[in-house]
């Protein structure tokens, strides 16, 4: 039993592999997709475009069985989900820059006290 199991050992590695990479790539897929769902209309279309194809590669990649593929593709994806978040945030900062007033504050530093309250 034990000779047997050694002789399967590499096969286990490999389809552990498989499974972990598949996963992985899965889960890209789905945050991803997510992302572009929810951030709508505060990425600039460019910046969702050049996430488009690569999404499409890893998921062709997915449905294949080249291992080697799906690594290449969820590292496309990766590098291009990145330069997303990056375009979001510089995106946010230039709108949240535009709407800080340019005005005085006028800040008041109040303290709340009840009155009915027996001390």
């Amino acid at each position: 039993m034990m000779a047997d199991a050694e002789s399967h050992a590499e096969e286990d590695r490999q389809r552990r592999e498989e499974a972990e990479v598949r996963n992985q790539a899965e889960s890209l897929v789905f945050q991803t997709e997510k992302f572009l769902e929810e951030s709508g209309d505060k990425v600039p279309a460019d910046a969702k475009a050049n996430v488009d194809e690569p999404l499409a590669e890893l998921k062709a990649a997915i449905a294949g069985e080249n291992i080697e593929a799906i690594k290449a593709a969820v590292e496309k994806v990766a590098t291009a989900s990145q330069a997303l978040g990056a375009a979001l945030y510089a995106n946010t900062q230039n709108e949240a820059g535009e709407a800080a007033p340019a005005g005085e504050d006028d800040v008041v530093d109040a303290e709340i006290v009840d009155e009915n309250e027996k001390v």
